[in-house]
């Protein structure tokens, strides 16, 4: 089976992708590599950080890899917490105090709608290739569901009754931002 780099330490991350290449690919996390060092994400733009991340790490191991970078858009906060949806509520990376921070600013709001976007970074042979995913729906005025990551309790994707942590993680792989840009990188690399 073949090897791929993915560029990060996120668990949640991994794992989602791991399901994902599971049958073409042998997913190797930075850990797996020895790197522990936490990856900046200077930039205002998903290609931008996803892109820095990938050059970061082909630079030290000097083999090819992916990253990618995701974050939550809200109309109603003109697309917050977008690249900074990890940190939204400080450098702590609380995902409770991200949520509540989100569900404080929305009170009131009718404009509910939102989309979580996902930007992939292939580097493959000194190429660079951007794959993206977008998965489209409302914020929730409570969290509901005790699975998924981040911001998963309190976005529920359009036509479905259920939070993407109401999921199991087979229906959220395959509507989720996340899943449809891994499917959409997993389909090129079928194809070179």
């Amino acid at each position: 089976m073949k090897k791929i780099i993915f560029a990060t330490n996120n668990a949640h991350k991994l794992s989602e992708v791991r399901q994902i290449l599971a049958d073409v690919y042998e997913v190797v996390s930075l850990a797996d590599m020895g790197i522990t060092d936490d990856i900046p994400e200077p930039y205002d733009t998903f290609e931008e950080n996803a892109l820095t991340k990938a050059h970061t790490i082909a630079q030290q191991t000097g083999c090819d890899c992916f990253a990618e970078d995701t974050g939550l858009v809200i109309d109603a906060l003109g697309g917050e917490p977008g690249v900074k949806s990890a940190r939204y509520a400080g450098e702590g990376r609380s995902t409770s105090a991200n949520m509540e921070l989100v569900l404080h600013k929305m009170q009131g709001v009718t404009n509910r709608q939102a989309r979580f976007k996902t930007v992939v970074a292939l580097l493959l042979e000194g190429k660079e290739y951007l794959f993206e995913g977008i998965a489209e729906g409302n914020i929730l005025t409570a969290p509901s569901g005790g699975g998924g990551f981040g911001y998963d309790p309190i976005f529920q994707p359009l036509g479905y009754t259920q939070t993407f942590a109401q999921m199991p993680a087979e229906l959220k792989n395959q509507i989720s931002h996340r899943g449809k840009a891994v499917q959409k990188l997993l389909d090129f690399l079928h194809k070179v």
